[in-house]
Formats: structure tokens, C-alpha cells, sequence
């Protein structure tokens, strides 16, 4: 049959690895096939007999030619075929030197992008830029994770819905020093870097906690709001700056990328710094503005849904 005769060709000329060859602490395949001046197509390798099924009365095995069951051509092709999601591929690789392979990647879709294919066929990233694809996706889909989860701790902590808000607007403030800590450190964009941020997102409420946190605790004594954020800043200043600078050098080692394999991980610290930098001195600005704004419109919801129920009542 057809594989018969292509394995019986396959051997005689690739041939197959039948042993191994030991010589002192080295090891070689021992490879058998027929000598390379009996591979040639048109002569020695069509003479050479395989084995047939055929039964042939008073003989136990039956030889054929090969010529005799199939022609010999020369011709180039490739050396294999590869399947990838059930259809043929052609695979182009390459190495990335002095950028980002990202950024080559991107670059390389937007040229083919500009290809008028034929149906069937399609240009899709595959190996290290498809596994970096699915990273980034499953990346941001922890970070909206993340940012849902803490929403509805703090949430069921204050036992309210906008003052959680309040606090999660350092997040955002977060992330323009987190860029520009990349920035000033020549990092790029990368797998650990967004890993950095992701870790960044659970380290910078922590001053909008102690700041909100200290302003409510002042109104429950009965002080006005504006009196009890104008003290929340100066008395909380000096812990909101000790954690936030303990944090910083705790990973500066980890940033300057000090020994072997650590520029690997760096990113992740100057993500850190970065974005602890900027969310804090932001933080003592932009909160106490963003608490205030939302304290109203919870006044006024809070306000409107008392006058609404009084005129039930009356009625």
C-alpha cells in the first residue's frame, strides 16, 4: 500500500536511528540507510526490493522493486507540512533586537493588514507573540478584576457607595507616575511591567484610606466637613509619607536591576515607584476635592429621597 511504500523509501534514504554510541562521556545516534551512492533516484533506488503482502504459493515472503510499484521524480518541496488550528501554515520567525517585540509585532499586522488575501487564507501572530497577546488580555481582565473587587470591599466596609469612589480615584492618579517611572528608567511596556500595576492598584488606596478614613471619623464627632478634611491632610501627612517611602526604597534595589537576571523583574519596581510617587502627593490634592463632590451628590440623593418620602407621608 501507499505507506508501505513511502516508509520502505523514507528508510532507505533518511534511515532510522537503530542504536546509540558511547565513547567516553560522548553519545551518536548510529543511523542505518543505504550509502550515499546508492541513494540516486534514477538508478540504485529504484532496483531496491520491499517486502509485499501478497501471498505467493511455495514462497513465505514476496519482493517487489520499486520501480515496479511506483515512478521516482526529483523535485523541491518542503521537507514537512504543518497543521496549526486545522489548517496548513507557513511559519516566519524572527529574533527582536534594540526594540520592543511588541512594537515590531503591531508594526508587522499593520503591513498585513494591507494585503489583499484570498479567501481561506489569513496572517495571524503565533508562538512568543501569540502567548503575549493572551497574556496582555488576561492582564487587563485581572486589573478589571481587581479594581471590581476592591470597589466592593471598601464598599461593604463604609457601608456606603460613593465614598469608595472617592478612594479609588487615586488608581488612576497611579498610573501617570507608574508610566513615567518606566519613562525616566528607559523600561517598555512588558508582561512584568502590567504585572507592576496590577500590583500598584492594592497599594495606593492606602493613603486615600487613611485620609477619607480620618476625615469621617472627625464628622462622626460632630467637626464640619471642610474642617475635617483641612485637619485630615496635615495630621495624616506624615503616616501617608512614611508608608509611602518605606514602600518606595523597600524596592529600589529591585529597580537599578542590581545582579544577574534582574532586569527581568525591574519593571515591576519602577511601575511601584512611580505610581506610589504620583498617587501620593496627588492624593493629598485631588481627593479631599473628588470626597467632597461625591459627599454632595449623596446629600443631595439622600436629601431628595427624605423630602420624597415626607410627602408621602403628608399624603
Amino acid at each position: 500500500d501507499m505507506m508501505q511504500i513511502g516508509s520502505a523509501v523514507r528508510l532507505l534514504v533518511e534511515g532510522d536511528d537503530v542504536s546509540r554510541f558511547r565513547d567516553g562521556n560522548d553519545e551518536y545516534d548510529i543511523r542505518l540507510r543505504v550509502k550515499e551512492s546508492q541513494r540516486d533516484l534514477t538508478a540504485s533506488l529504484k532496483n531496491f526490493l520491499i517486502t509485499s503482502h501478497k501471498e505467493i504459493v511455495g514462497q513465505d515472503n514476496f519482493y517487489v522493486p520499486v520501480s515496479r510499484v511506483a515512478s521516482l521524480d526529483k523535485w523541491g518541496g518542503p521537507s514537512k507540512k504543518t497543521r496549526y488550528n486545522r489548517k496548513r501554515e507557513y511559519r516566519v520567525t524572527a529574533n527582536v533586537e534594540g526594540r520592543f517585540s511588541g512594537n515590531v509585532r503591531q508594526d508587522i499586522e499593520t503591513e498585513f493588514a494591507k494585503f489583499d488575501l484570498p479567501p481561506g487564507y489569513d496572517i495571524a501572530p503565533v508562538g512568543e507573540g501569540e502567548y503575549q497577546k493572551e497574556s496582555f488580555n488576561y492582564l487587563f481582565q485581572a486589573l478589571f478584576l481587581a479594581v471590581i473587587f476592591m470597589y466592593l470591599l471598601l464598599s461593604s466596609q463604609y457601608n456606603h457607595f460613593l465614598d469608595p469612589l472617592a478612594i479609588m480615584v487615586s488608581l488612576p492618579l497611579s498610573l501617570v507616575g507608574a508610566f513615567l517611572g518606566l519613562l525616566i528608567f528607559g523600561s517598555s511596556i512588558s508582561l512584568m511591567s502590567l504585572i507592576g500595576v496590577v500590583m500598584l492598584m492594592g497599594l495606593v488606596t492606602k493613603n486615600a484610606i487613611l485620609l477619607i478614613d480620618f476625615a469621617k471619623q472627625a464628622r462622626a464627632k460632630g467637626m464640619s466637613r471642610t474642617e475635617a478634611l483641612l485637619n485630615a491632610g496635615p495630621i495624616r501627612f506624615r503616616p501617608i509619607m512614611m508608608t509611602t517611602f518605606s514602600m518606595v526604597f523597600g524596592v529600589l534595589p529591585l529597580a537599578l536591576a542590581i545582579g544577574p537576571g534582574a532586569e527581568l523583574r525591574a519593571p515591576i519596581a519602577r511601575v511601584v515607584i512611580g505610581g506610589l510617587l504620583s498617587s501620593t502627593f496627588l492624593t493629598l490634592v485631588v481627593v479631599p476635592v473628588v470626597y467632597t463632590i461625591f459627599d454632595d451628590i449623596g446629600q443631595f440623593i439622600t436629601g431628595r429621597r427624605h423630602k420624597d418620602q415626607e410627602v408621602a407621608d403628608t399624603v
